[in-house]
């Protein structure tokens, strides 16, 4: 995009170059921006510590939905995160240079921009988590500028199915990519996550489903957050 993107990337406070570590994408949700994550979940801190990983929280300029947007040239947000970020990661940080070490996780349109990437970048992520995520946009064709990136859902109806994780899901072998979902029950977007979880299911395609009691809040996603991070860690830990 010819641009300069802001993230933020949490080490280990033992961090050592002479070690690889894995890597988390923590991706915003819409409206929001790089320093979200940490400005409202400063445990991550620990966690990057407890876990011996390296978090990182790249920007997703407000509302791309983690896509290269056919109607906005100038959002090639898939690019960046799925290709780009990984690989400036791999250059000036000591990481895992395989998907074995590499997950994605976002909250909201992060949720659904995780999946959407992790999906569709097998090769380079090796698990993926959303939490509250935006899975199915078919359900919300005037909401959250999608149609600004999309063009109108009555105009475009294959595009709003191609760019939705929904329609996604016939791109999954089964157990080649781990897979962590979670979602509160007093959420907007709960009834999607059913959806999801019941069509993974029907595709025989292995993952870990969480719900409970909570909304679209930050208060969720604070108590949610440890445990896809727990996932993750247990994953890359068996995986080398």
């Amino acid at each position: 995009m010819q641009k300069e993107i802001k993230a933020v990337v949490i080490t280990p406070k033992d961090y050592d170059e002479s070690k690889d570590y894995p890597v988390v994408c923590l991706l915003h949700g819409y409206s929001g921006n790089y320093s979200d994550w940490i400005a409202k979940a400063p445990q991550l801190e620990s966690y990057a510590d407890q876990y011996d990983m390296i978090i990182v929280n790249p920007d997703g300029n407000f509302g791309s939905w983690y896509w290269d947007s056919p109607e906005v040239e100038s959002s090639k947000y898939e690019t960046y995160v799925g290709k780009e970020l990984v690989e400036f990661l791999g250059q000036k940080y000591s990481t895992v240079k395989s998907r074995d070490g590499r997950a994605i996780i976002g909250l909201s349109m992060g949720g659904h921009g995780a999946l959407f990437l992790a999906f569709r970048h097998q090769d380079t992520f090796g698990a993926a988590g959303s939490l509250s995520g935006g899975v199915d946009i078919g359900p919300f064709p005037e909401n959250w500028e999608m149609k600004k990136h999309l063009g109108t859902k009555r105009e475009n109806p294959e595009r709003w199915e191609e760019y939705s994780v929904m329609c996604q899901i016939n791109r999954l072998i089964p157990n080649k990519l781990k897979l962590i979902i979670s979602c509160g029950t007093e959420n907007f977007f709960y009834e999607v996550n059913v959806r999801l979880h019941e069509k993974l299911a029907y595709n025989n395609i292995p993952h870990t489903f969480i719900t409970g009691p909570g909304g679209h809040t930050w208060d969720y996603w604070r108590d949610a957050v440890p445990y896809q991070l727990l996932f993750f860690h247990n994953y890359f830990a068996s995986a080398n």
